[in-house]
């Protein structure tokens, strides 16, 4: 059960030192960071749209009281 602790410990060193998924790692945090941005830039688009139709409907109810 020893031996297979170690190897388990060696394993996870390993893993420490070797920099091979490095370049992997940093895709995947920009990825992120684009993903969270454009999630943001959206709820900005979708309230600009929004804010557009509440005034159009809002013109469109001022003239037709008029009428």
């Amino acid at each position: 059960m020893q031996s297979g602790f170690w190897s388990l410990l060696t394993l996870l060193r390993t893993l420490t030192i070797r920099e091979d998924g490095q370049d992997l790692v940093e895709y995947g945090l920009l990825l992120a960071l684009v993903g969270l941005g454009g999630f943001a830039g959206i709820e900005a688009l979708a309230q600009g749209v929004l804010n557009l139709f509440i005034g159009i409907i809002s013109l469109i109810n001022t003239n037709l009281a008029g009428a």
